[in-house]
């Protein structure tokens, strides 16, 4: 009897002839600040027509303990379950350029395996750029763009894809396990992390969103629409910054982190982030949006 570890854990659905195509990584699993990676992956599904590549056997690589499947009940009657998938999906930009969408969840188990089977399928289906896509809390305002921090495969390519490339240690996710077995198979890759003011990194962040698939684009040279993440993003630092201007220390805080920033990019600033400040802040912004989503209308229910 087997243990099912020697056999592929993937299933090849369509292998019709791809243009060049880009690998977008959009696992869910680890940090996505402001929801922004995932957003981001769900724009880039919703908004065109996507085909079936190849599945991934989640029974083997997720712990259903951990990531339970979905069970819908209608008037007390099971009417079925939605369990954890990992899919390869299809989809063409707005000039018909393909694109490959590695989404679903993030395995629980046999990284090497999956990272391996990835990378091998990519080259298989004539991949040129893998580009994973993620976002984490920072000490930035909202009231400034959203910069991008990147990990690539090389320095050419991590110097010219995003703003920020720094040295340190840090837990990696399994994007970064298929950037690492892309650069073995000399595949580029560059994974793209949006900077997510830290108290606004609770609630969904369109602008971190809208700041990847743009930064998707210009690393791979890919056209996509970002029109609808846009409109949201301006309407939520509209409702951010009504909340700030009503209270003092938010406001003292948000300027602080504006000095810091515009300091990074070559503005001289002596003043200092305040922690406290913004562990407040993020709290009265859950209870602001929360109050929002119940009324429509902000600060209803203060």
């Amino acid at each position: 009897m087997t243990d099912g570890t020697d056999r592929p854990l993937h299933r090849l659905v369509d292998d019709a002839p791809l243009r060049e195509p880009v690998l977008v990584i959009g696992l869910e699993g680890w940090v996505d600040a402001g929801f922004g990676a995932g957003a981001a992956v769900s724009q880039l599904v919703e908004s065109a027509e996507t085909t079936l590549v190849a599945t991934f056997d989640a029974d083997v690589l997720v712990d259903h303990r951990s990531r339970r499947p979905v069970m819908h009940l209608d008037n007390g009657v099971n009417t079925g379950l939605t369990w954890p998938a990992i899919e390869l999906l299809r989809r063409q930009d707005l000039d018909g350029r393909d694109l490959l969408l590695l989404t679903g969840t993030e395995p629980d188990i046999r990284w090497r395996a999956f990272t391996a089977e990835v990378v091998e399928l990519a080259v298989r289906l004539g991949v040129r750029l893998a580009v994973g896509l993620g976002a984490y809390p920072a000490p930035v305002p909202h009231s400034r763009p959203v910069r991008l921090a990147t990990t690539a495969t090389d320095a050419e390519l991590a110097q010219r894809s995003g703003e920020v490339h720094a040295t340190l240690d840090v837990p990696a996710g399994v994007a970064a396990a298929i950037e690492e077995r892309c650069a073995a198979a000399e595949l580029p890759a560059v994974g793209l992390w949006a900077q997510v003011p830290h108290y606004a990194a609770g609630m969904a962040y369109p602008e971190a969103s809208a700041t990847l698939l743009e930064g998707l684009g210009r690393v791979s040279g890919l056209r996509l629409d970002t029109t609808e993440l846009r409109q949201a993003a301006r309407a939520h630092r509209e409702r951010l910054d009504e909340l700030v201007a009503a209270n003092i220390e938010h406001t003292r805080m948000v300027r602080s982190l504006e000095a810091a920033y515009d300091a990074e990019l070559g503005a001289p600033s002596d003043t200092a982030f305040t922690p406290a400040a913004g562990e407040e802040l993020a709290a009265e912004v859950e209870r602001f949006l929360r109050d929002l989503g119940s009324s429509g209308e902000p600060g209803a229910g203060a």
